[in-house]
């Protein structure tokens, strides 16, 4: 009989020989670990944990000397008292029953050694509590002759606590260095056998990679490596790639499917040589299918039969889109340059609407005249503001308002030249004996109601101003203020009055009930700050979490900045205000007036 050493064979020999080594290495390696179990359970459940308690012990011994010392040093209760008596009557007795209960898997030897420190420390407690019976009164301390008596047990060399503690942590320390020499001992013993082990693996992980490694090298010589460079090709293939190189031919199984894929590597060569054709527009190009059952060669016949059709229609497409696209381009040029002309022709509107509007301000000159130690910040949320500012003098008084009309840009604007022309009506028409705040508004708001409601419908009744009005004789430091909706500030020796306005607005209803304004007279001292504001800058959202500054904020500023000169608090406030809107777009017209009395 002729027994043939086959690839198969081989194999089985080599994985058998693999799998014996590998049952060897488990069972030692199994037998090893259950010994070093053993060993570690003693180590972690019965030295180590002997070793640890015994130390507890010791410096229990330790800290009752410390404690009884210090009972006998220290007349007042102290919390040192109550320590040493926990310890005596609860931690002692607590140790003592674990010690025991670990003792029972010691040797006779030191079973009979701890049952001597129980005694000497049973012993020493003794003594312990005798002190403690003695010096139990704040009497007892004043007793001379019992202190006396009691110190030169602890204190002394030769007292007899002082010896008794020493030879009880003496053989307290015998004992834990028998226990911890055991606790060494076992973790040499398991080292031995992990060392054993080790040698048996290392030559075990020798044997095992030189006998896997020849039986892969084989395995892979006569196989795999063909069958890789198959599997190579078929997924090249698959992703459209040809090879450059037909396979070489071999007398087996594997021979045979590289004829195959040879033959079909040649088919899809000249597949790909028709489609390149087809598609650079070679409509003509010569292609015969590899036989009568191939539907790919079959399918792209009638796709170059198709293309062809295909591209004859989008010619004509491309062509009338173009002429499409031209049409529509030239229309939006168109548009875009009608909508050129009116947006230049509506800004230059509004721009020559700002110099209608800045023409109603007070020129700086005028403000330097009436109010020489003031400041404005004004800042319009566009080109043209809702908000304004107002000065003017009569009598021998200086008359001063900040006005913020509903809204802002353009219609704020025309509400501002409303507003301004009605004030100056107001001013041109009242007499001495009127010149008052609350009733300057009055006729204000009597004027505006006429002119913005009168046969107007509901709608419009939101329509208005809110404002701060002053008048200040500079003799006398006396000020007046009105207010609708806006308060006034004075800064006075580092604090902050406010002084409140009415809830209600310039310009209301026609239909509704008239309502006066209340006036409000001041007597200003030299060092007095006032501010009079519209809503806007405590209305501007900002800082880190895109908030409103709010009012609280404002008032904390106008202090902080009354201790500056009045020269630089407006580059404070427009400062500040800046840095907190950040990115932010401003949400409403600010104005600010400061006014300092010097």
């Amino acid at each position: 009989m002729n027994l043939r050493f086959t690839i198969g064979r081989k194999i089985g020999t080599g994985f058998g020989i693999l799998i014996f080594l590998t049952l060897l290495a488990f069972a030692l390696t199994t037998a090893t670990l259950k010994e070093s179990r053993d060993i570690n359970y003693k180590i972690t459940n019965l030295y180590t944990p002997s070793v640890d308690r015994l130390q507890q012990l010791n410096l229990l011994v330790v800290r009752s000397k410390t404690l009884l010392t210090s009972w006998v040093n220290i007349q007042k209760d102290s919390e040192d008292k109550g320590k040493l008596k926990k310890l005596i009557y609860d931690e002692y007795p607590e140790l003592k029953k674990q010690i025991a209960a670990l003792a029972v898997e010691w040797n006779a030897e030191n079973q009979n050694n701890i049952l001597t420190v129980f005694s000497l420390i049973e012993k020493l407690f003794e003594e312990h509590k005798e002190v403690m019976k003695q010096l139990n009164s704040f009497d007892s301390y004043e007793d001379a002759s019992l202190i006396f008596e009691i110190k030169p047990q602890i204190d002394d060399e030769d007292g007899e606590i002082n010896q008794g503690t020493r030879q009880t942590l003496k053989q307290l320390d015998e004992l834990i260095t028998h226990q911890y020499d055991n606790a060494r001992s076992k973790s040499d013993e398991m080292l031995k056998s992990f060392k054993l082990l080790q040698t048996v693996v290392i030559g075990l992980g020798i044997a095992l990679p030189v006998g896997g490694i020849l039986i892969a090298l084989f395995t892979v010589r006569t196989i795999v490596r063909p069958i890789h460079e198959l599997k190579r090709i078929l997924f090249s293939m698959g992703k459209g790639v040809l090879p450059k190189d037909k396979i070489k031919d071999r007398n087996d199984e594997i021979g045979e499917m590289s004829v195959a894929l040879n033959g079909l590597v040649d088919g899809f060569k000249l597949t790909t040589e028709f489609a390149n054709e087809v598609g650079a527009g070679n409509f003509e190009s010569f292609y015969k299918p590899l036989s009568d059952e191939d539907t790919l060669g079959y399918a792209l016949l009638k796709m170059r039969t198709d293309l062809r059709e295909n591209e004859r229609v989008l010619e004509q497409k491309v062509v009338e889109r173009t002429e499409e696209v031209v049409r529509q381009k030239q229309e939006i040029e168109g548009q875009n340059e009608k909508l050129e002309v009116l947006y230049k022709h509506v800004t230059d509107s509004i721009r020559y609407a700002k110099r209608l509007q800045d023409a109603i301000l007070p020129p700086d000159s005028l403000m330097k005249k009436l109010l020489p130690k003031s400041f404005v910040l004004y800042k319009p949320k566009d080109i043209v503001s809702g908000d304004f500012y107002w000065i003017h003098e009569k009598d021998g008084k200086v008359l001063f308002s900040a006005v913020d009309c509903t809204g802002h840009g353009v219609p704020g604007a025309f509400m501002s030249l409303v507003g301004y022309n009605i004030l100056k009506h107001v001013m041109n028409s009242i007499n001495k004996e009127h010149l008052h705040p609350a009733a300057i508004l009055d006729e204000l708001n009597l004027g505006v109601s006429e002119t913005l409601h009168h046969g107007s419908d509901e709608a419009t009744a939101k329509d208005g101003m809110d404002l701060s009005f002053c008048t200040i004789d500079f003799k006398t430091l006396e000020l007046e203020y009105a207010g609708a909706f806006n308060p006034l500030y004075i800064v006075r020796d580092g604090a902050l009055q406010q002084i409140k306005a009415n809830k209600f607005p310039i310009g209301l209803f026609m239909g509704e009930q008239k309502q006066k304004f209340t006036n409000h007279k001041i007597q200003l001292q030299k060092g007095d700050t006032v501010y009079i504001f519209s809503d806007g800058y405590a209305d501007q959202f900002g800082g880190p979490n895109g908030k409103k500054f709010m009012v609280n904020n404002f008032r904390n500023l106008l202090l902080s900045a009354s201790l500056e000169p009045i020269e630089k608090q407006k580059a404070i406030l427009d400062q500040t205000i800046e840095e907190w809107k950040g990115e932010l777009e401003q949400v409403d017209d600010i104005l600010v007036m400061g006014l300092y009395i010097g």
